[in-house]
């Protein structure tokens, strides 16, 4: 019951600092010397810390207090389909240092692991941090992903990686309790922690990117589902695309379809006489087809399209009133392209708006995660144990 009190006091302190104990006392509904005994316990051991005194109400003003954010530091890694990016950040979430690894083309599950490894070495030394006060890392893959066993089950993106047990991996290399998640997933973490979906309790974050994904947030929470596997958009069997059975080892139709990869080669393929623009990234054959290119602009209304329809399908089932469309593809010229199409709805057409935190929201997720994991322990390093 003690830890379990102690655990709800810092949760109250990191929501509402700085604060006082009285606040504490009503927030919690524990008594005052119960309060008063575990902050000073958490003062203690560093976890907590007085900043001066409040405004009098009548009598003697009040000590503040807030989380100690320099106690402890969390990491997080962002695996993505090219690079490893690793970032560093305090217990109140700010940003001390990111790290950055072209991968080039091995890709093998050690050599990810090595890299995050190194990513954090390197990041501690370049920010005056021992390694010993990183207390959490967690850790983003672009592949359906079990988060309570941290193994990775098919990340085609990645080729090679078939039900990998990332977490041990992880834990083997770094010695820190891990946490992993799908990237989507994680970018969908921080949007609702910092980012445009700060304010809603449900919604979808859709990234479309080399691959086509959702992380989905219900009720305040991230929905997996029963074989983690819920939000894998890019397997949508939509009228006018290839309905062969799924397979967690190639990509799926839509994606097939609309990723950036297949919008860079339609566009090679369509585009094959002209000369000078053949080699455009995929974002920017689709801002190309805004302004009326039109072979671009045929290939943006083809990808709004069949985007607007996923979309109208998965809401039809979740009714989610926000949708954040992110990813390396997404832009204004895709998102304002489909939202029209969505509009031609009566209903099923929840509000579409581009990522506020853009490349930045799988690594500010996985710094999310790695905090929610901290505080559930009382942000303190557990050695020896892998995060369950």
């Amino acid at each position: 019951m003690r830890e379990s009190n102690k655990l709800e006091l810092l949760r109250l302190v990191q929501q509402n600092a700085p604060c006082s104990r009285a606040d504490l006392v009503r927030l919690s509904g524990l008594t005052a010397p119960t309060v008063s005994a575990l902050i000073g316990v958490l003062q203690q051991a560093g976890v907590v810390k007085f900043i001066g005194d409040g405004k009098p109400n009548g009598g003697r003003p009040p000590r503040l207090i807030e989380l100690n954010g320099e106690h402890a530091f969390v990491a997080g890694a962002d695996v993505g389909g090219s690079t490893v990016r690793v970032a560093i950040a305090d217990l109140n979430g700010k940003v001390l240092g990111r790290w950055l690894n072209d991968l080039g083309t091995v890709k093998h599950p050690k050599v990810i692991t090595n890299a995050v490894a190194a990513g954090i070495r390197e990041l501690c030394a370049k920010v005056g941090i021992p390694e010993k006060k990183i207390v959490e890392l967690a850790a983003g893959v672009p592949g359906i992903t079990d988060a309570r066993s941290g193994r990775v089950l098919s990340a085609p993106n990645l080729s090679g990686w078939h039900d990998v047990p990332f977490r041990d991996l992880l834990f083997k290399a770094t010695s820190l309790p891990t946490t992993v998640e799908n990237d989507v997933n994680l970018a969908a973490l921080g949007e609702q922690w910092c980012g445009v979906a700060k304010d809603a309790n449900s919604f979808v974050f859709l990234a479309v990117g080399t691959g086509i994904g959702a992380g989905i947030v219900m009720n305040g929470h991230l929905y997996h589902g029963t074989n983690w596997s819920a939000g894998e958009m890019g397997y949508l069997m939509i009228p006018g695309l290839p309905s062969d059975a799924l397979s967690v080892d190639r990509l799926g139709a839509l994606e097939s379809a609309i990723g950036g990869r297949s919008i860079e080669r339609t566009w090679r393929e369509r585009t094959s006489m002209k000369k000078g623009i053949r080699g455009l990234k995929a974002s920017e054959i689709l801002e190309l087809g805004d302004t009326g290119d039109r072979v671009a602009q045929e290939i943006l209304e083809n990808t709004a399209e069949f985007l607007a329809t996923a979309i109208t399908n998965m809401n039809l089932i979740l009714d989610v009133p926000l949708v954040v469309l992110g990813g390396g593809v997404a832009n204004d010229a895709l998102q304002k392209a489909t939202a029209t199409y969505l509009s031609n709805n009566e209903f099923a057409r929840p509000k579409l708006v581009l990522s506020s935190l853009g490349a930045e929201a799988q690594l500010m997720g996985a710094l999310r995660l790695a905090l929610l994991a901290a505080e559930a322990h009382g942000y303190q390093r557990r050695s020896g144990k892998k995060a369950q």
